[in-house]
């Protein structure tokens, strides 16, 4: 037997703010559920297994459209692990290039930091530099 249940139990489940989920459904990643005559939605395992994953992918890093990419290969049955990985792997270097971009960032604001003696006088080095 399917376990059913509502908003508030998948979310503590999931871990997944409620407004969240019903953004989900909205942006069509998670199928709308069933609802009680009252109109309460009425979530079942497939729906937690579901959210589950776009929540993990998520916590990765992978956009709303790579999350979209990922759930029609999955809910069409037709993928390889190979078409998997290079969307991993596509996703995995623009990761990459964000380290490197914060990285330069990191630099920039140790410079900025180094230029500033940090005492209690107006005349700050970075402030000057934020209007360079």
């Amino acid at each position: 037997m399917n376990a059913r249940f509502g908003i508030g139990a998948l979310s503590e489940q999931t871990g997944c703010n409620i407004e969240t989920i019903r953004y989900y459904e909205r942006e069509g990643l998670l199928p709308n559920p069933p609802r009680t005559e009252g109109g309460h939605r009425v979530y079942d395992e497939e729906h937690l297994k579901r959210l589950t994953f776009i929540r993990r992918s998520r916590e990765l890093g992978f956009t709303l459209e790579e999350v979209r990419g990922l759930l029609r290969m999955v809910d069409g049955g037709h993928y390889t692990c190979a078409q998997v990985k290079s969307l991993t792997l596509d996703h995995l270097e623009d990761v990459r290039g964000k380290l490197a971009d914060l990285k330069k960032l990191e630099k920039v604001l140790k410079q900025l930091a180094g230029r500033c003696t940090g005492d209690e006088t107006p005349d700050c080095p970075i402030v000057e530099a934020l209007f360079e």
